[in-house]
């Protein structure tokens, strides 16, 4: 199995198909590097593309120590990853956790971006202090509901949310296959993953003077039926200069699988504008 070793120590997993400038995927929380599959099967005809699996994420290593978990350490892992397999520039694409560490990587190190895509991005971040902080405590009893019960029944309890019910109904064979991913991933790992970075991160509305000076061309995708990340998909794109947003009808938060022709087709576009310099910043008053 190819694993890179980051500089902490831990063994992450990774596969990679295709030649040309190089596109690496950042999962979301109930994902893993089998997530990116059908942009994987695309976007491997005329570009480099790695996929790969989270820390907490088998086949990579499951820390023990809560403290090798955070979204620092998320966004140092996909340095990493770009360090090991000496890539110097790439797209970074996101979906929900990993949405949140594709516009660290972006803000930390823009050197190091082509662009940006942050896909259901928002879950936790409210403007009212009071839902944030609901948001936080829902969270820990995540943390804990993982931590308790066994992984079959996790994520069955986990993955059926409204958010997530438009691919259950339209899509039910996909929704499965989803659900049985998650019940294969760790509870130790989603536990400490929920715990110490879902319910630790700063919010958009805590990162905004910095998406206000945000400099690479990024893109922001949200389904019309993902309520937990539309108001911060809509923050995002008022916030930072270079942001464009879709957002997808009759879709939730399970975007990438779920419409991937319509996620593919609005990859392409910005892969395109940001290679040849043709997604531009606009300024805000």
């Amino acid at each position: 199995m190819p694993k890179i070793k980051t500089p902490d120590g831990v063994n992450l997993y990774y596969e990679e198909a295709g030649t040309g400038t190089p596109v690496i995927f950042v999962h979301e929380f109930a994902g893993d590097y089998r997530t990116w599959e059908p942009q994987m099967r695309r976007f491997s005809r005329d570009h480099r593309c790695v996929t790969y699996s989270q820390r907490g994420y088998p086949p990579s290593e499951i820390p023990d120590d809560p403290a090798r978990y955070g979204q620092d350490v998320a966004r140092a892992d996909v340095i990493a990853l770009m360090d090991a397999l000496q890539i110097d520039k790439a797209h970074v694409v996101g979906h929900s956790m990993g949405a949140y560490t594709a516009l660290h990587v972006g803000i930390r190190h823009p050197q190091r971006c082509v662009s940006v895509t942050a896909a259901g991005c928002g879950w936790g971040s409210l403007a009212d202090p009071a839902a944030r902080a609901a948001m936080r405590a829902e969270a820990a009893q995540n943390s804990k509901m993982f931590m308790e019960k066994d992984m079959a029944t996790a994520a069955a309890l986990y993955t059926d949310t409204p958010i997530r019910h438009t691919q259950k109904h339209k899509d039910p064979r996909g929704f499965a296959e989803f659900v049985s991913m998650l019940a294969e991933h760790s509870a130790k790992g989603h536990g400490l993953t929920m715990a110490m970075l879902q319910a630790k991160r700063p919010t958009l509305w805590d990162m905004e003077a910095d998406l206000k000076k945000f400099s690479v061309p990024l893109l922001i995708i949200v389904g019309d039926e993902d309520e937990s990340c539309l108001d911060g998909s809509v923050f995002l794109k008022r916030t930072a200069p270079t942001a464009g947003l879709l957002v997808v009808p009759r879709s939730g938060h399970t975007i990438t699988t779920e419409e991937p022709h319509a996620f593919n087709a609005a990859l392409a576009e910005l892969f395109a504008a940001a290679e040849n310099g043709r997604w531009l910043a606009h300024k805000r008053d």
